[in-house]
């Protein structure tokens, strides 16, 4: 009897691993075999199983008044691979179906179904995906099992026929849904092998492609860099096409399509604006999810992958097919992992600009110190006091001499900030011999601020640009007020003057890259230098009224940096 049993049920079992296997192609079956899933496709799951347990009822083969069958396949492995709603949803569905059924089995059954998909999501939250193997299965099967053959005898009545039940039907139905959980659970191993074969392959190409591109890209991404990098990805791939794209337009479009894909046109694909605007990978299988404007695009599909700096999307790469051919899984893991490493070398591009601008921003510094319009000055100045006042005139040429010794002697890049005050304190000294009354210091600094380093360079220029173009202009000159404060774990340095101001036209341009470089360092380097240094959220902010006078407030973090590049 019980080897009869076992065999109409292994039958069985090999009808549900056949439906199982054909599911197991699914694109959503590998999704939650690979990775999360929304809550849409956990309702699909959950309904799935729950048909796939309560197809084990319907075969279920008629004992004593009850049914020895394979339900319990469905719903333990559900949730196995989903969690516990997985496996409570699919469990509650077949457990309901066979209360329904009937027989003085029917509520202990459809308990004992239940308490199986939440055992199963109980053992996916317990242990590692990756242990999940046929071994690992056929156990849980036979634990689950158990649980139910202890339910039907603690619930079902009267206890004299549950116990005779149970002894027929415990072992062929622990064996025969241990078996086939067990050969689920291959499946699902022999796809995440498949899945990790793909990626490594497809891995390879990617890091091949990217040491090819990284000439180009260290450029930035512009027309020119996009388009070689794009060739460069077509010649590995077995793809049609290759588009790179910023936020709003083409930068290279290389294969077919190219006729009308046109680097510098605006009119993104539909596909590739739901991609950048949303930030995720999208996929399109046919030319109306592409969303050509062209109707005889021969472009037919398409994997839409954002690229990014950082955290902000900074355009797209798609790989096309053309018509007859879908985007497959090889493709999705190419394109994500072109994405991920075109990502890395842009922003490797960024950091490399910022680091020239830094080495661009001290070296015009060292120029501005010495330039021979200051020399010429402050030598001029030093002269006229040598007839009426040779005592300031020697105290002048130390001060000078100061100034420039402390100029060329870059040992290092960065200063306390008394450093600093000291080399602006040299600088003041000059120019306030040359305007006299007209120019007036204020200092408010706490002592225990002195000790605090910032980059070398960053306060001189500054007064700079504040005496000659917000002093000097005025008859009567003016005062220059600088103030340090500790605010929140950030130092705030305000360089203050009370001169002409600067138009708002001005002001709106004046923190331009590039902007101002005739007078020396230039307050976009500054501020660019110290961005490059700490991060967006520092560097410098300026406020300024016309005939009264400009404040820039200088915002670094109090925690000095302990690695920074030698520029």
């Amino acid at each position: 009897m019980l080897k009869e049993l076992f065999i109409s049920l292994l039958s069985q079992m090999a009808i549900i691993g056949i439906t199982a296997y054909i599911f197991a192609q699914t694109k959503m079956f590998k999704k939650l075999v690979i990775k999360q899933v929304n809550f849409k496709d956990k309702l699909l799951l959950v309904l799935f199983f729950g048909i796939l347990s309560s197809m084990g009822t319907f075969m279920g083969i008629p004992i004593n008044g009850a049914l020895a069958n394979i339900r319990a396949i469905g719903a333990i492995v559900a949730g196995l691979l989903g969690g516990p709603w997985i496996g409570l949803g699919a469990g509650l569905i077949a457990g309901t179906h066979r209360y329904f059924v009937g027989g003085f089995t029917a509520f202990a059954c459809g308990l004992s179904t239940t308490v199986e998909g939440l055992f199963g999501g109980i053992i996916h939250r317990t242990f590692q995906k990756e242990q999940f193997d046929s071994k690992f299965g056929f156990m849980a099967g036979l634990a689950g099992e158990a649980i139910q053959m202890l339910i039907i005898l603690l619930v079902a009545k009267p206890f004299s026929e549950a116990l005779a039940l149970v002894k027929i039907i415990a072992l062929p139905m622990m064996l025969s849904n241990a078996l086939g959980i067990a050969i689920f659970m291959n499946i699902v191993k022999n796809i995440r092998c498949e899945q990790e074969r793909v990626g490594a392959i497809q891995a390879q190409k990617a890091l091949n492609i990217a040491n090819e591109t990284l000439t180009f890209l260290r450029k930035g991404l512009n027309y020119k860099s996009a388009k070689e990098a794009a060739k460069i990805i077509m010649k590995h791939s077995n793809i049609e096409a290759v588009a790179i794209t910023d936020t709003e337009k083409i930068l290279a479009h290389v294969g077919e399509g190219s006729d009308h894909h046109l680097p510098g046109k605006s009119c993104l694909t539909k596909v590739t604006r739901e991609a950048i605007r949303s930030g995720e990978m999208k996929t399109a299988n046919s030319f109306e999810e592409i969303g050509c404007s062209v109707k005889n695009c021969k472009l037919y599909s398409a994997v839409v992958v954002p690229l990014k700096n950082k955290e902000e999307i900074i355009g797209s790469i798609k790989l096309y097919h053309s018509k007859g051919k879908k985007i497959s899984q090889l493709d999705i893991e190419l394109a994500a992992g072109l994405a991920q490493l075109l990502s890395t070398q842009i922003e490797l591009a960024k950091l490399e600009e910022q680091a020239k601008l830094a080495a661009t921003a001290e070296l015009k510094a060292l120029q501005a110190q010495i330039n021979p319009h200051f020399l010429f000055n402050a030598l001029n100045t030093i002269s006229s006091f040598c007839r009426t006042n040779p005592e300031t005139a020697r105290k002048l040429i130390l001060q000078l001499s100061d100034f420039f010794r402390k100029t060329l002697k870059k040992e290092k890049d960065f200063a306390t900030l008394a450093e600093e005050l000291q080399h602006v304190n040299s600088y003041l000294t000059i120019e306030k011999a040359r305007y006299g009354e007209r120019l007036k210091i204020e200092q408010d600094i706490p002592t225990d601020l002195l000790s605090f380093m910032i980059p070398v360079f960053t306060l001189q220029p500054l007064i700079e640009n504040s005496i000659k173009h917000g002093l000097s202009p005025k008859m009567e000159g003016g005062t220059i007020k600088i103030k340090a404060r500790s605010i929140k774990n950030k130092l705030v340095i305000i360089i203050k003057d009370t001169g002409v101001g600067i138009p708002a036209e001005k002001l709106n341009k004046i923190m331009q890259k590039g902007f101002g470089t005739g007078t020396g360092i230039g307050l976009s380097n500054v501020n660019e230098r110290l961005k490059s240094i700490y991060g967006e959220e520092y560097g410098l902010t300026i406020n300024s009224i016309v005939n009264e006078g400009t404040a820039i407030k200088i915002t670094i973090p109090r925690k000095h940096m302990l690695k920074v590049s030698s520029v």
